[in-house]
């Protein structure tokens, strides 16, 4: 299901396609492209099982169609939509992670959607241009949406009879409500299954079922040819453990605020996986050895986590006590001390604020040292979505490095915590070292912080003095070094996790019924000794990150349905003031900045703007390691043409191989979808720092 640009209507038509058919009997599956959380949950609530994600640019275009597969197992109809327009590219290589580019991957056929409120015959110099553009896409048909009038509809069906073209419905003007709750909701609704999102699904499918031709739909559906190759198994995360820890998983009982594939590759990998839901639940589930908060929590729901106080004290204990915690988004500043004033679980010792301009796009991350989650010098790309601004920007030991930009994130005994959301299908290998670190239990490493205090519940004892990570400026004192790993530390090599075996009872030490405090706090274990200084130099702060306000418009304009247009030849920049918002873009930097007040949703182009920071212009940090170590390859698997610099990592080959290049293209519609790997060094010849800027990328719904 795609469409010419944003703002057509695709979400909602997929939404009520699948609903439909779903009260039909038949059995559905829901699909988005990119790394959207909220469309693929009203997917999947549309559809009855979890929806998924398919973004080349995170797993890699190999992974597509196994991971396809496996979600649309058992499923008669698959229901897949596109990101932005059909031909549109979430980071300039269409050939790589289009719309277009899955489509033709899958085979499938497209079904696009056209608002025609204001087009009479061009429809047909429009659908036609489509399905002509690329011999490797299959445009099986239009819907039709906000048709004006019976006379108008009839004048667009004889236009696209006229090329041939089938038309598989028309909705009016009003046939298909404006329903669906605010996207500054996020996931939430779907995850706590309220009557508000639950309706607004059915609403959707009930005009569907009126207005479209469910069953030529179903018949083109039907004539897409089987996929070939095995399909993608959580199994990819290695053999489970003798031993199942408990996992607490953010989410609610309608959808994780992850990846559906992590709760499948912990689960695989020998975790019992437990929902724990940050805004309602006031503990961590009885027995907890590992928590991951991922990236779907919406940022909008700050006052809700900071009121939970019971369970920001027990986040704290448990971090503090050693035990993993992978966080992710918004999940960096809840573990600090405030957001915006309101106090948080106190683990780190940052201060978060929320900005005006929202940062967007993908990175492509190296992790500066071992960690929970990654081994040292390990790259993968991860997507990252957010207003929120923490300082300091990193730790002594961060979470994640990338070219032209500052380091970023928090890596302090076993907490692991990033602003950078993962798919953890791209390296299934990180689920089994969750796992296998949950199995050994407490550590105190990594890291010499000052002396904070853990929040405090009403009527509670004051908790020993612990570390966090260290501010900018502030003297070390009082550090020494703490105790050693109950067990050895899960190593790598060739890229790929490989726990070393450890000595454990056939029943887990640590916590038993009643929570994960039962093993009692650590006093007097403030942590390591002092750390020599930081290896990637400064990183704290954010000064010179977020981007200059809007770009005048330049020598051109154009006003038309879509509001107005400007355009300034040397330097690639436009500027659109309309019912989509309002965009500023820096062709040659690939910056976007988003203009708050026009809207106030992350994404979709009828529903707001959409904005990207803009890369600091003091390129990378002096001093950075290179991006592989001996032994240690690209997770997201090799690029192809490369050539041998980056070796491809043993074991992440995609089980469907190459994709056939696309006519007209230099490119192939294959390999991993996270653009070529820079230099090993961030320094360009004779040390001179390379200032390339981290390009972001916009994605609208």
């Amino acid at each position: 299901m795609s469409a010419p640009s944003s703002g057509h209507g695709k979400t909602a038509i997929a939404v009520g396609l699948l609903a439909a058919m779903a009260a039909r009997g038949v059995p559905t599956a829901g699909f988005k492209v990119g790394p959207d959380h909220t469309d693929a949950a009203y997917l999947g609530l549309a559809a009855g099982r979890p929806g998924r994600n398919l973004d080349p640019r995170l797993v890699g275009a190999q992974r597509i169609a196994p991971l396809f597969g496996h979600g649309a197992s058992g499923a008669q109809l698959s229901v897949i939509e596109g990101a932005m327009g059909l031909f549109d590219s979430l980071t300039g290589q269409p050939e790589i992670d289009g719309t277009a580019a899955v489509a033709a991957t899958l085979r499938a056929p497209v079904a696009l959607v056209v608002d025609v409120a204001a087009m009479g015959h061009s429809l047909a110099a429009l659908v036609h241009g489509f399905r002509m553009f690329d011999e490797m896409v299959h445009l099986g048909g239009v819907i039709l949406n906000r048709v004006a009038s019976p006379r108008h509809e009839q004048m667009l069906r004889s236009a696209l009879d006229d090329i041939g073209m089938p038309v598989l419905g028309a909705l009016r003007r009003g046939d298909l409500p404006n329903v669906l709750p605010s996207r500054a909701h996020g996931l939430v609704p779907v995850a706590h299954r309220t009557v508000e999102a639950g309706r607004a699904v059915r609403r959707l499918g009930e005009a569907v079922a009126e207005s479209l031709d469910l069953d030529r739909l179903m018949a083109l559906a039907n004539s897409a040819p089987p996929l070939p190759g095995p399909l993608w198994t959580p199994a990819e995360a290695g053999e489970a453990a003798e031993v199942r820890p408990v996992v607490a998983l953010a989410g609610g009982p309608g959808a994780p605020y992850t990846y559906v594939e992590t709760a499948e590759l912990l689960t695989a990998a020998g975790a019992d996986v437990v929902v724990v839901d940050p805004l309602r639940d006031e503990s961590l589930p009885p027995g907890t050895r590992a928590l991951v908060v991922g990236s779907g929590l919406p940022e909008g729901y700050a006052e809700e986590l900071s009121a939970n106080r019971r369970l920001c004290a027990d986040v704290a204990k448990f971090a503090r006590e050693g035990w993993p915690v992978v966080a992710e988004g918004v999940a960096l500043p809840w573990l600090g001390r405030d957001l915006d004033g309101r106090p948080m679980c106190g683990v780190l010792d940052i201060a978060g604020i929320t900005g005006e301009q929202t940062v967007a796009g993908y990175r492509e991350a190296t992790a500066p040292g071992s960690s929970v989650l990654a081994p040292a010098g390990a790259r993968i790309t991860g997507y990252k979505q957010h207003r929120a601004l923490v300082t300091p920007r990193a730790g002594t030991s961060p979470a994640w490095t990338w070219s032209g930009g500052n380091p970023e994130g928090f890596v302090w005994r076993q907490v692991h915590a990033s602003q950078l959301g993962l798919h953890w299908a791209a390296a299934p290998e990180i689920a089994k070292r969750l796992v296998t670190a949950a199995i050994a239990g407490p550590a105190m490493a990594s890291g010499t912080v000052p002396q904070m205090s853990a929040p405090q519940m009403p009527g509670s004892h004051p908790a020993p003095q612990m570390s966090g990570p260290q501010m900018p400026g502030q003297q070390m004192s009082g550090a020494h070094p703490g105790p050693p790993m109950p067990g050895p530390v899960p190593r790598v090599s060739e890229g790929l996790a490989q726990p070393v075996p450890m000595p454990m009872s056939a029943s887990l030490p640590g916590p038993a019924q009643g929570g994960p405090g039962q093993t009692g706090p650590v006093p007097g274990t403030p942590g390591p000794g002092p750390v020599p200084p930081a290896e990637f130099g400064p990183g704290s702060g954010h000064a010179g990150e977020y981007g200059p306000g809007p770009i005048p418009a330049g020598d051109f304009a154009q006003d038309g349905p879509h509001g107005e247009y400007g355009h300034d030849r040397p330097h690639g920049e436009y500027v659109q003031d309309g019912p989509h918002g309002q965009y500023v873009q820096d062709g040659p930097h690939g910056e976007f900045v988003r203009d708050v007040p026009h809207g106030e949703f992350a994404q979709g182009a009828p529903h707001g703007d959409f904005g990207q920071d803009v890369p600091p212009p003091n390129g990378p940090v002096p001093g950075m390691a290179p991006a592989h170590g001996p032994g240690v390859g690209p997770m997201n698997g090799p690029i192809p043409g490369t050539g041998p610099a980056n070796g491809p990592v043993q074991g992440m080959a995609g089980a469907n191989g190459p994709i056939p290049p696309r006519p007209g293209s230099g490119m192939p519609n294959a390999g991993p979808a996270h653009g070529h790997p820079g230099p090993g060094s961030s320094h360009g010849p004779e040390g001179t720092p390379d200032n390339r800027p981290t390009t972001d990328i916009p994605i609208p719904s």
